[in-house]
């Protein structure tokens, strides 16, 4: 189904149209760094320190090489799954990338749309430029994405708004609860909160607006982060969200372990695309140790370096049920709106089918690790 796409551009090419954007995604990144403005820019590429983890996410993705196998009577090819209570058409969901209308003025919007065109769920993020209801008025599936705020009052109210809107699965960023040190964003001196880019969440809480006093952005930047956070403190979460919850950021096995001991619907293996921690394990290289060990005793998603169909088999094939697509969505809502993440998103899931079909596979259920060489 998805395959299809290859066919419609060649049939547009007999009228000598041809795509308006790359179908080789990995070079929407430097097309966007030409359109967009430098803070822009730098703030959706830019990683922590010198780079040297995000880095490693791509080159992990290199380590591991597709086997495929011939005569396997591949005829269909299913892409179908079902993640933290959610049917999706294939395991790929819009990860929770916030302040989009800094590439583009329609932002988180844009990118629901197009994601619902497609039955692809979006995860919204809590710094989002446009608010949970907006987003929710025009999106399909959609999960709500936590950034845990230090007032348990507004993380009550966030919670109980999500809900209300119709979010059905709770994903907890737990790695972010500080800025890292990013020095594209630093040398621009630039960060888009402060100019009450990304705080409209909290802007339309009632909870946030009865505190925030004369300064809002102040406020924000008081509350934003919840170092102090412990496991003990998971109650809490399933004390106010009564569907699936998934914690963001695991990258150690005994993380992954303390999840599932606490109850946990899911995890997501993640170094938040090489933002946080430089010269942290790449995401991939994680991935596997970590769902060797917890088994099917919690749902493992993953994200950080994926840029292609390939990287989503190669994912699945180590543990993931389903992946969260970040930066590559970003560079086509910048350079062409809803109709880039549309574009984004039709190029990955043609390339998933056809690299599923093509290694001699009709589903994704079916993938495992025996379907990779590893070369180091």
């Amino acid at each position: 189904m998805y395959a299809d796409f290859q066919f419609e551009i060649y049939l547009n090419g007999l009228n000598d149209v041809r795509p308006p954007l790359p179908t080789d995604l990995t070079r929407l990144e430097a097309l966007a760094r030409e359109r967009l403005p430098r803070e822009a820019y730098d703030y959706v590429a830019g990683s922590a320190g010198t780079g040297d983890t995000a880095v490693a996410n791509r080159e992990a993705f290199r380590h591991w090489r597709i086997v495929p196998r011939m005569l396997r009577g591949v005829a269909g090819g299913d892409l179908t799954t079902r993640v933290l209570g959610t049917d999706l058409p294939a395991p790929v969901l819009l990860g929770p990338v916030g302040v989009l209308n800094i590439v583009h003025p329609e932002g988180e919007l844009a990118a629901a749309r197009a994601a619902r065109s497609l039955g692809v769920p979006v995860v919204l993020s809590t710094a989002a430029s446009h608010t949970m209801e907006e987003v929710a008025e025009v999106a399909g599936p959609r999960w709500y994405q936590l950034y845990w705020p230090g007032d348990p009052e507004l993380a009550v109210s966030l919670l109980e708004r999500a809900r209300a809107a119709g979010y059905t699965a709770l994903v907890v960023t737990l790695d972010t609860f500080t800025l890292a040190w990013r020095p594209s964003d630093l040398d621009n001196a630039y960060l888009p909160f402060l100019r009450r880019v990304g705080i409209q969440n909290y802007l339309a809480d009632p909870v946030f607006t009865a505190k925030a006093g004369d300064d809002p952005v102040l406020h924000w930047a008081g509350v934003f982060g919840n170092p102090g956070l412990t496991w003990d403190d998971l109650a809490f979460l399933r004390e106010h969200w009564d569907g699936p919850i998934a914690l963001k950021g695991i990258q150690a096995t005994e993380d992954a372990r303390r999840a599932v001991d606490a109850g946990m619907d899911g995890i997501v293996v993640s170094n938040h695309g090489g933002r946080q921690v430089d010269g942290a394990v790449a995401a991939l290289d994680a991935l596997p140790i970590i769902t060797h060990a917890v088994g099917d005793q919690i749902e493992v998603l993953f994200d950080s370096g994926v840029r292609t169909g390939a990287d989503v088999f190669k994912a699945l094939a180590l543990g993931a049920r389903a992946v969260l697509l970040g930066r590559p969505y970003v560079y086509g809502l910048a350079l062409d709106g809803e109709d880039g993440v549309r574009h984004v998103l039709r190029c990955l899931l043609a390339e998933l089918e056809l690299t599923l079909r093509l290694s001699g596979h009709d589903h994704v259920a079916g993938l495992s690790s025996d379907d990779l060489h590893e070369q180091r």
